[in-house]
């Protein structure tokens, strides 16, 4: 090797963060996609939480056969596919005039976000020294991109909010594009470890059984896969129920850009001391994260049920919104970091594969409840009612993860750490 020349694991490095920040999730695009779906296409609210829990059961049908496609062409390609495939979602977004088109445009994005959620994490910690440092300089990589990725949408939001009264097309385009240019991004990584011969179908289900029987005799990953599941669902439909709030309270939509604008710089602060996050708080780390949040959606109903003055009521909302999005920065590389911790390049690949499985499981069911309550009542007491149902679950997770999770090296069963170096 030449003497100062980058290897293609160094360049994966010095790009991802580049990378993460443009092509993490979709500029420009969730800032206005509940506002011109139910304004400009007059789609009901209902409708788009349904066609929004179809997405992860599109994700859970689709995993198997796109974790095959990553292992056969490699995690680069896949990633360039995924970006472009994700511009073809936008598109059917914009075309979307009925709940039908919009369940196809779904599925579209489910597989992109499919083969995003396996390779991105793996590329990056594949292209990392293997030493003892290499979690917490997978944290701080990631957590950088997710960090910029923030600052981004906080201006993009901006921007999507006052181009969506000028024309509700524009914002769209733009994160079109920006499709277009994290694909372009993606072609200049370098592949990574790739296995010999792709898996079969029927070998790989097997493979993930294994996976999952083995998985679930660790405390610490069958704990970590549950809670990351449920926890990531509700944030999920979080997203087009806080929209629904705001869109009850009247707030004018030039505004919808600046509000969700600052919550994402908050939130891309809070990413960035996701490692002091977790130094300082340990094994409650995840509690800390997870039960301001299922109860802030509870004091969200509560504040507008008791009808106080309008700028009281917005001001409490935006508050616990940022509550809320002060928890999201930090939990994505959080959980990601506590998955693949004590582990082998194979066995991280099936713990992605199970992670992104049980998180679609999870997000569907809790997009299907809030589909099924807004059909009676607002966008706000269905925050209320879900925030109770998971306060009390996630309640119950973290009293049995106490002691289990978060832990260091030395303070976990030896059998759980030569589980996972074995595998």
């Amino acid at each position: 090797m030449e003497i100062g020349k980058e290897t293609k694991e160094e360049k994966n490095v010095r790009l991802f963060p580049l990378y993460k920040a443009i092509a993490w999730d979709l500029l420009f695009f969730y800032t206005i996609l509940f506002l011109f779906l139910t304004q400009v296409k007059g789609i009901s609210a209902a409708d788009v939480l349904l066609a929004d829990a179809m997405y992860p059961v599109f994700k859970f049908l689709l995993l198997m056969p796109l974790t095959i496609l990553i292992e056969k062409i490699g995690k680069r390609k896949s990633l360039i596919f995924a970006n472009l495939i994700n511009g073809v979602s936008v598109i059917l977004f914009m075309m979307s005039s009925n709940l039908m088109y919009l369940i196809i445009a779904q599925f579209f994005s489910a597989i992109a976000f499919d083969i995003k959620g396996i390779a991105e994490t793996n590329l990056l910690y594949d292209s990392l020294p293997k030493d003892e440092k290499r979690g917490s300089r997978f944290s701080k990589i990631d957590g950088k991109g997710f960090s910029w990725y923030y600052y981004l949408d906080a201006m993009a939001s901006v921007i999507a909010g006052f181009l969506y009264v000028v024309n509700p097309y524009i914002p769209l385009i733009l994160s079109l594009i920006i499709c277009l240019v994290s694909a372009f991004i993606s072609y200049q990584f370098g592949e990574t470890k790739k296995e010999e011969k792709a898996k079969g179908m029927r070998e790989y289900v097997k493979e993930l059984k294994t996976s999952f029987r083995y998985m679930f005799q660790s405390s610490r990953l069958k704990y970590l896969l549950v809670f990351g599941s449920m926890f990531a669902g509700l944030l999920g439909t979080l997203v087009t129920l806080r929209n629904g709030v705001l869109q009850q309270l009247n707030v004018p939509e030039q505004y919808y850009g600046v509000i969700f604008a600052a919550l994402g710089l908050i939130s891309g602060i809070a990413s960035k001391n996701q490692n002091r996050l977790h130094e300082r708080f340990h094994n409650r780390t995840l509690a800390v994260l997870s039960f301001p949040t299922a109860v802030s959606c509870i004091l969200v109903g509560l504040t507008i049920a008791l009808k106080l003055p309008y700028i009281l009521t917005l001001t409490v909302v935006i508050i616990l919104y940022v509550i809320q999005f002060i928890v999201k920065g930090p939990f994505y590389t959080l959980i990601k970091r506590y998955l693949n911790n004590f582990t082998t390049t194979s066995l991280r690949n099936k713990i992605s594969s199970c992670y992104n499985l049980t998180e679609s499981i999870a997000r569907s069911l809790i997009s299907l409840f809030a589909s099924f309550l807004l059909r009676s009542i607002d966008a706000a007491g269905t925050m209320c009612i879900i925030g109770c149902f998971l306060t009390i679950i996630l309640v119950l997770l973290l009293d049995k993860m106490d002691h289990k999770v978060g832990l260091k090296p030395e303070e976990y069963k030896k059998s759980e750490i030569e589980f996972l170096e074995i595998k």
